[in-house]
């Protein structure tokens, strides 16, 4: 007759025979030691394992770990990069002050796009000439667009490039793209 499942897989050597002495024992209970009480269950002993097989446990700690680990990380990266961002903005307030061209009774609008949207800075006639021929800037600073002149918005452009709203390229500004530097909107 044919040799059972058992005999044929220890045969093949796939399962190793496992011997009475090397199986675990159960613990047997001292003789003072009461029944548990409840519908709970006795624990049994967790089974015996190899050192390099892990439990689940531990695998959810290690997780854990290095979650935790990667959020410190990212949080580190992102106080750095405000630090940074707090820094520049310093720096471009300390150099606008005093620089700033803005007049309270400018009465022409420039339109330019910054963002993604349509901005204005109120500016006068001559302040509109220069701006459209690149000899002024406009930098924005704290929800502002303020008027400067191109060495102040090239200075700005090298600290941070984001907060140069405006500085139109002498080169383009002479070439003839077919819209008047003067079209008011």
């Amino acid at each position: 007759m044919a040799d059972s499942l058992r005999d044929q897989l220890l045969k093949s050597g796939i399962v190793k025979q496992v011997r009475e002495e090397q199986r675990p024992k159960p613990p047997q209970p001292s003789r003072g030691a009461r029944p548990p009480q409840g519908k709970a269950k006795p624990h049994a002993s967790p089974a015996r394992r190899d050192s390099s097989e892990m439990d689940l446990a531990s695998a959810y700690a290690i997780r854990a770990q290095a979650e935790a680990s990667e959020r410190k990380r990212a949080e580190q990266e992102a106080a750095e990069l405000a630090r940074i961002k707090r820094e520049r903005k310093a720096k471009i307030q300390k150099l606008l002050e005093g620089q700033v061209l803005n007049k309270a009774d400018a009465d022409h609008v420039r339109h330019f796009e910054y963002g993604g949207k349509i901005r204005r800075v109120h500016v006068d006639a001559d302040q509109l000439a220069a701006l459209n021929e690149g000899r002024l800037g406009v930098v924005q600073q704290n929800g502002r667009y303020l008027l400067v002149g191109q060495a102040i918005a090239e200075q700005v452009r090298a600290i941070d490039p984001h907060q140069l709203a405006l500085l139109v390229d002498p080169q383009t500004a002479t070439d003839d793209d077919g819209v008047p530097d003067d079209l008011m909107w």
